[in-house]
């Protein structure tokens, strides 16, 4: 029999998480997560399973004052809803699951839940991720354009090579260029821009800050003629290259197509497992012929399946 217990402890809820959540991605990793909680500063309520003194299931939820409700530790926030993905209800066994919403009774809504082959994963879908898989293609990048019919991988290498014949320039790792990534994403979005809240803002300042110094990041900032076209950060870890954010130039129409390749392609060169993309229905992501990840939700208000695209087993990639 499993005995349930509630952790609003920071310290004890680190302890608790460091010593269960398996460290496979980057958002797995709690020093990731604290540079959020540090700026959005949300309650966090963890669910423990134990049995014989053993935990066998966490549920690390965090209450989010404004919806009224819990999400995802640590409840960081855009318009209601929280941005960090593949995130993980660790459970020895379904049927801990199964216990754990059917003890808790507050509101829930947890968002980016990866999908995983050994549990019973019948909750709607909350947004697709999409992937690059260098290995897919033997780690060449010309193979990955053979996915494209002929007309259209004439007309990308069209666009990329009128690009190069501007004289563009690349550079890595210049944390002001940050600056520029802010500054682009706001033009652009407006008040969309997750960047406009200064929570969120200063969490991606703190998380750039530890990526460097963990030799993690890599920003890249593309130049035309001296003036900043792109810029986007992303971070290596465990062989997978996460795209976390990035801003256009709008006098350069079409150069997040090349920054996107030039990703793809370093990924094949460093022969990476992965190039993580994240959710967003951008229509690019389709028509890059990138890899679909389905992500889940599970909340106890009513929601309907978001699945825009049609899913085989074949194509399904599951938390490992």
């Amino acid at each position: 029999m499993y005995k349930f217990s509630v952790t609003t402890d920071l310290y004890k809820c680190q302890e608790i998480w460091e010593n269960i959540i398996p460290k496979e991605g980057i958002f797995d990793l709690w020093e990731v997560r604290a540079c959020f909680q540090k700026h959005f500063k949300r309650p966090p309520y963890f669910i423990v399973a134990e049995k014989n003194g053993n935990i066998h299931g966490l549920l690390p939820l965090s209450w989010i004052e404004e919806s009224k409700t819990y999400g995802y530790f640590p409840g960081e926030t855009w318009e209601g809803k929280t941005w960090i993905e593949q995130n993980r209800i660790y459970v020895a066994n379904d049927r801990i699951k199964k216990e754990f919403f059917e003890c808790f009774k507050g509101p829930y809504y947890l968002r980016y839940l990866l999908p995983d082959r050994n549990l019973e994963d019948n909750h709607p879908v909350d947004e697709i991720g999409y992937l690059f898989i260098p290995k897919k293609y033997e780690y060449d990048i010309e193979k990955y354009f053979e996915e494209f019919s002929g007309k259209s991988r004439k007309r990308l290498k069209r666009e990329l090579k009128c690009f190069k014949e501007q004289g563009i320039n690349f550079r890595y790792n210049e944390l002001d260029d940050f600056d520029s990534l802010i500054y682009l994403n706001i033009s652009r979005f407006g008040n969309d821009s997750y960047f406009t809240d200064k929570r969120f803002a200063d969490s991606f300042y703190s998380l750039m800050y530890l990526l460097n110094d963990k030799g993690w990041l890599r920003i890249t900032t593309i130049s035309i003629k001296n003036e900043i076209a792109a810029v986007d950060i992303g971070c290596i870890y465990n062989g997978v290259y996460t795209l976390l954010a990035g801003g256009t130039n709008s006098k350069f129409p079409g150069i997040a197509k090349l920054v996107n390749i030039h990703h793809m392609e370093w990924a094949c060169l460093e022969k990476l497992k992965v190039v993580d993309f994240l959710c967003g229905d951008f229509y690019w992501k389709k028509q890059f012929h990138l890899t679909p990840r389905p992500l889940h939700l599970f909340s106890n208000e009513k929601v309907e399946s978001k699945m825009p695209i049609d899913l085989t087993s074949k194509q399904m990639i599951y938390a490992e």
